[in-house]
C-alpha cells in the first residue's frame, strides 16, 4: 500500500555568523583657505557609513566610506574648528558558503585606534584603523512533511510559529531646510541631530514613511570662544519600494542622521542657510507564519522507517523602543576647565543574561572639549555602561540575537567642582528574535506487514508510569493513540500521562 505524504515549504532559519574585520585609515587632510590655520589638534573621530551591501556565495561585499573629523585649536585666538573628509572603502568579507532565500547583515563597530599629526598650519595627517564586527542572519526555505495518510498511518503534530523577512531596505535619504542663525558665524564646529518615524503606513508592496529630523548646530560668532548652539527640525515623507511586504507584515523603520551641510548664499553671510541632511533609512519587515508538521508517526499494519531533522524557525520575541539614561563623572586635570562641546558614540550591542534576565549591553563612549585655564583646547573621554533590561522572561538557553539601532536623545556635560559630570539618553530602536528548534520528520517510508494480532487477545494491560507519552505507547502495540483513549476512557487531546496508572490496550 502507498504511504501519501504531503509537504510544504517554511522560510527556516539559515545559518548565523558574526565577522570582525578592520578598516585601515590613512589620509591627508588639507586645510581651506577659509578656515584658520592650525595650531593644535584637539581630536579626530571616525565613522563608517555603510551604503551598499552584497551577499554571494562565501563572501559579504560592503560599500561605504569612511568619515573622518577633525578638531583642532586654530590659530591667533581662532578657537575651536573643524574639518572632514569622506574615505570611500570597498570591503570584502570572507564567510561560509550557505544557501539563503533572505538575508540581513547589521554592521557595528568602533574605532580601534587613530594617531592625527600637524604636518603644517595647513595640513594634518591621520592614520588609524576602524573595527568591524558584522552579524549576518539568512533564511532558506525548507521542505517538510505536514500530513500523511493511508497505509494505517498514525502521526503526531505540532504547529511551528515564527516570521519570514518580506523586506530589508536601505535607502540614503536627503532632505533639505532653512536655518537661520543669530549672526554671521564665524565657523560652524559640529552638527549633531536625532530622526524619529511617527507614522509608518504598510501598503502591498510599498511602506510610506512620515517623521522628522532634529538636528544641533554647534557654532562660534565672530570674536568670540565659547560655542552657541541652534536647533532645527525638518520633516520628511518617503514612499519605499518592498515587494514583499503586505499589510499583515510587522514593521519596524529606523532613520539615522549621517551628514550635515550648511550652504549660505553666494555674497550673504547674514541670510538663513540652505541644511542638508543626509540620512539612512533602514526598513525591516517580517510576515507571521504558522505552519503545521508531523514530528512522529507509525503505522498499525506496515513497519515503518523515518529520519528526523530539526527545523530552525525565527519569531520575534521583544520589540525594541526605549530609552536608557546613563550618568558617570570622572576628575579633570586642569579643575579650571570649562566644556565647549560633547559628543558620544556607541560600540557593538550585544545580549547577556544576568541575575536571571536578558539585558541589552552596549558601551557608550563620551568625548567632552574644554578650554583649561591657559585657553588651551582639551579633550576628555569617559565611559559608560548601558545595560537595558529586557521585556521577556525566556530562559538563559535561549538563542536570541538583536537587530537594533542605538542613537543618543540627550547628552549634557559639565564641568563642576574639577569633575567632568556626564548624563547620556541613549535611544534604542530595533528588536530581539529567538531561533528556535523543532524536531520534524523529514522522510518515512512503509515496510513489510506486521504479524497480525492474537485474535484470541482482546485487551491486554499496560502500567504506565508519570511522565509517558501515549503515542509511544500506542507504538509499542501498534495501535491508535485514539482507540487507547477510548479503551481507557481518557480525555481528548491526552499527549502525556501526570500520574502512574494501569492502562487497557485493545488487540491490534
Amino acid at each position: 500500500m502507498e504511504l501519501k505524504i504531503f509537504r510544504d515549504a517554511l522560510p527556516a532559519a539559515g545559518a548565523s555568523c558574526t565577522l570582525k574585520a578592520e578598516l585601515p585609515l590613512e589620509t591627508e587632510i588639507l586645510i581651506s583657505d577659509y578656515l584658520p590655520p592650525v595650531f593644535k589638534l584637539v581630536k579626530c573621530f571616525v565613522r563608517p557609513v555603510v551604503l551598499q551591501k552584497q551577499l554571494q556565495p562565501g563572501r559579504l561585499t560592503l560599500d561605504g566610506y569612511l568619515r573622518c573629523t577633525v578638531y583642532y585649536q586654530g590659530e591667533d585666538g581662532a578657537g575651536l574648528c573643524q574639518t572632514e573628509q569622506k574615505l570611500p572603502f570597498t570591503k570584502t568579507l570572507e564567510l561560509p558558503e550557505f544557501p539563503f532565500t533572505a538575508w540581513a547583515a547589521q554592521v557595528e563597530g568602533q574605532t580601534e585606534y587613530v594617531n592625527c599629526r600637524v604636518v603644517n598650519p595647513h595640513r594634518i595627517e591621520a592614520r588609524g584603523a576602524f573595527g568591524l564586527v558584522v552579524s549576518v542572519h539568512a533564511q532558506n526555505k525548507t521542505e517538510l512533511i505536514t500530513a500523511l495518510s493511508e497505509g494505517g498511518i498514525e502521526q503526531k503534530f505540532t504547529t511551528i510559529t515564527g516570521v519570514r523577512r518580506a523586506a530589508v531596505l536601505e535607502k540614503l535619504i536627503t532632505v533639505e531646510g532653512e536655518l537661520a542663525l543669530e549672526t554671521a558665524p564665524a565657523a560652524v564646529l559640529d552638527f549633531s541631530g536625532t530622526a524619529e518615524v511617527r507614522e509608518l503606513k504598510i501598503l502591498r508592496g510599498k511602506a510610506v514613511a512620515k517623521g522628522e529630523i532634529k538636528g544641533q548646530c554647534a557654532w562660534r560668532a565672530e570674536g568670540e570662544t565659547s560655542l552657541r548652539s541652534t536647533s532645527i527640525t525638518l520633516p520628511f515623507n518617503q514612499v519605499l519600494d518592498a515587494e514583499g511586504l503586505s499589510e499583515d507584515c510587522r514593521c519596524l523603520c529606523v532613520v539615522e542622521p549621517t551628514g550635515f551641510t550648511l550652504a549660505q548664499g553666494e555674497g550673504d553671510t547674514s541670510g538663513p542657510g540652505t541644511l542638508t541632511v543626509t540620512a539612512m533609512l533602514r526598513l525591516r519587515g517580517w510576515r507571521p507564519y504558522q505552519l503545521q508538521c508531523v514530528t512522529d508517526a507509525f503505522s498499525t499494519k506496515f513497519e515503518t522507517t523515518q529520519t528526523m531533522q530539526n527545523i530552525l524557525s525565527e519569531r520575534i520575541v521583544c520589540p525594541l523602543s526605549a530609552s536608557a539614561t546613563l550618568k558617570g563623572s570622572g576628575a579633570l586635570p586642569d579643575a579650571g576647565a570649562k566644556v565647549l562641546a560633547c559628543f558620544a558614540s556607541f560600540g557593538p550591542a550585544q545580549l547577556a543574561f544576568q541575575n536571571g534576565r536578558w539585558n541589552l549591553t552596549a558601551r557608550v563612549t563620551v568625548t567632552a572639549f574644554a578650554e583649561n585655564t591657559l585657553a588651551e583646547l582639551e579633550s576628555y573621554e569617559k565611559t559608560l555602561e548601558m545595560d537595558l533590561a529586557l521585556d521577556t522572561t525566556l530562559p538563559e538557553t535561549a538563542d536570541l540575537y538583536p537587530e537594533c539601532w542605538l542613537s543618543v536623545e540627550d547628552l549634557q556635560c559639565t564641568a563642576q567642582g574639577g569633575a567632568l559630570e556626564v548624563t547620556v539618553t541613549a535611544r534604542v530602536e530595533g528588536t530581539i528574535l529567538e531561533r528556535c528548534t523543532t524536531a520534524c520528520v523529514e522522510s518515512i517510508a512503509l515496510g513489510e506487514p506486521l504479524t497480525p494480532a492474537d485474535p484470541e487477545i482482546s485487551l491486554r494491560v499496560y502500567y504506565a508510569q508519570a511522565g509517558e507519552q501515549l503515542f509511544e505507547i500506542a507504538r509499542r502495540f501498534s495501535v491508535s493513540p485514539g482507540q487507547m483513549l477510548a479503551a481507557n476512557d481518557l480525555p481528548e487531546g491526552t499527549e502525556t500521562l501526570a500520574a502512574p496508572r494501569r492502562l487497557l490496550v485493545p488487540g491490534g
